[in-house]
């Protein structure tokens, strides 16, 4: 059933909308299976030896190595070993003298300044206690969480790609075009832009303005973790895939939003797979893209939603006479947003010469401070 809205949904309570409603992998909690470290290790390579010897010479008993046993080894007073970074500082050594502060004499070893207790040495347990809880039911993943569950023995969530199929509509689209025609630009773009986020990105053949070939193609999506559609989805009448979704049973979470260009925009689940309707002029469908498919990226993977605007400078004034906040195209140096002259939502060309695009409320901005987008 579709959802009736009196008014246009503002872009924050979309993206909060799709972000609530996607799927998302549940992490475990973590917990340290001993002590990190789990025993006293080197922090530098250098000589593990006893502070209170000071500066007195010290007779080398061989070198550990990171990975090495120490539990044989023993420094007695003027003796030292040499450790190489990560090694277990041995029984009776409580620090490790630098290899830049060692000289060696008389085939001694001799500190330049005398040690301190614990200096250099990462002792055990400093990072963390077996047991203690490191992270809790439902922590995002990220890379760095991801090597601590390695570290602590826990199994690894998958790293595939999400697979993101893209599909064009409309009875217009053909390979070569005549005037009255127009080839497909947004199955590519789209394409690529998937891509660049992170997804398997996979082309699908082009949907004819036909509900019942469009309802046939939705229920046998395959693999299809994510659908993006480009046309079809406004207010005409061969717009079909709204009153298709809602016939198939899709849970529409939200079509029409408070935004220029893209207020057609519909999100929906079907089957447990996230679609995202676009609408079909390029500008628009690819800034909708941009928005709401690192979102669901994000959702699928278990990582934390990204933020994905910044902070920049106008310099110069964009006009918007509209009652709808909008997205405009510019070239970026660094913070500073050169506006570009752009025509509208069928404007590809302004679009590829691009590299962000600021945001510019009802009314229009002058110079000054807004937040933009990159482009992918």
């Amino acid at each position: 059933m579709i959802l009736m809205q009196k008014a246009l949904l503002p872009l924050d309570e979309a993206i909060s909308l799709l972000a609530a409603a996607v799927p998302s992998p549940i992490q475990a909690a973590i917990r340290a299976d001993r002590d990190d470290p789990a025993l006293d290790r080197s922090l530098m390579d250098g000589a593990a030896l006893r502070s209170e010897d000071g500066v007195a010479p010290r007779r080398g008993l061989g070198t550990l190595f990171a990975g090495d046993d120490a539990s044989g080894w023993q420094v007695a007073p003027g003796t030292c070993v040499r450790v190489m970074t990560g090694a277990v500082v041995p029984a009776g050594a409580d620090a490790v003298v630098p290899v830049e502060q060692l000289r060696e004499a008389d085939g001694c070893l001799v500190p330049g300044n005398a040690p301190k207790p614990g200096e250099f040495v990462r002792r055990r347990g400093c990072q963390a206690k077996s047991g203690d809880l490191l992270l809790r039911e439902g922590t995002p993943v990220n890379a760095a969480r991801i090597g601590l569950r390695a570290q602590v023995g826990a199994p690894l969530p998958c790293l595939a790609r999400v697979r993101v199929g893209v599909v064009p509509t409309g009875d217009e689209l053909v390979a070569d075009p005549g005037p009255h025609q127009i080839r497909d630009s947004n199955g590519p773009m789209l394409a690529a832009l998937a891509h660049a986020a992170g997804a398997e990105a996979c082309m699908l053949p082009r949907l004819p303005d036909d509900p019942e070939a469009i309802a046939r193609f939705l229920e046998g999506l395959g693999p299809t973790q994510v659908l993006l559609t480009a046309g079809g989805v406004s207010m005409g009448e061969k717009d079909f895939l709204p009153q298709v979704l809602a016939r198939i049973g899709a849970r529409i979470l939200f079509h029409r939003i408070r935004l220029k260009p893209g207020k057609p925009t519909l999100a929906a689940i079907l089957d447990g797979r996230v679609i995202l309707c676009l609408p079909g002029n390029p500008v628009s469908a690819y800034m909708n893209a941009l928005l709401f498919l690192p979102v669901v990226l994000a959702r699928l993977e278990g990582r934390g939603v990204p933020d994905p605007w910044r902070t920049g400078r106008l310099t110069a004034h964009v006009a918007n006479g509209g009652d709808r906040p909008m997205l405009h195209p510019c070239r970026r140096r660094g913070t500073l947003l050169d506006p570009l002259p752009s025509r509208g939502s069928a404007d590809l060309v302004r679009l590829a010469q691009a590299d962000a695009c600021a945001w510019i409320p009802e009314g229009g901005l002058g110079e000054g401070e807004t937040r933009f987008l990159d482009l992918l």
